[in-house]
């Protein structure tokens, strides 16, 4: 049998300390149960903490793309007015120029509608088909595991 000798300095026997040689199987049971809900607590702030501060960095960010979208609606807005001011140079009327760049709006706007459709389709449904196919085979994987078990 090997023995090793611990931080601690007790000499442990295929490193099992002492300590846990003297206990009994469900008290073994039960500080293994105290210490994997203590790990899976552990895990779940970690997550939590992780979460938030990418969450954190996430808003900010989110908060920068918005500003831009402002930014770039009002510079749009000022090449809208160079456009139809400029339009208007050749036409002699600036009624005529505004209708023009707004109905070539529309069309771009009509062309965004009809390509964005086509991607929420591809992604419908929208639930995490490979996640919860996973988590089904981990389901029957346990099953079979258990059941070899009991044979």
């Amino acid at each position: 049998m090997a023995t090793t000798t611990g931080t601690d300095g007790a000499a442990r026997a295929n490193g099992v300390s002492p300590e846990l040689r003297e206990r009994s199987v469900g008290e073994l049971v039960h500080l293994l149960t105290q210490q994997v809900s203590q790990l899976a607590r552990d895990e779940v702030e970690l997550a939590k903490s992780e979460l938030t501060r990418k969450g954190k960095a996430a808003g900010l960010g989110g908060g920068m793309f918005g500003a831009a979208g402002i930014v770039a609606l009002l510079a749009l807005g000022a090449l809208t007015a160079a456009a139809i001011l400029g339009l208007a140079t050749v036409i002699d009327h600036a009624w005529i120029a505004a209708a023009i760049v707004g109905a070539a709006y529309l069309a771009v706007a009509g062309v965004l509608a009809l390509v964005g459709k086509k991607s929420i389709q591809k992604a419908s449904p929208l639930v995490p088909e490979q996640a919860s196919e996973s988590v089904k085979e981990d389901v029957e994987w346990i099953k079979t595991q258990a059941q070899s078990a009991r044979t």
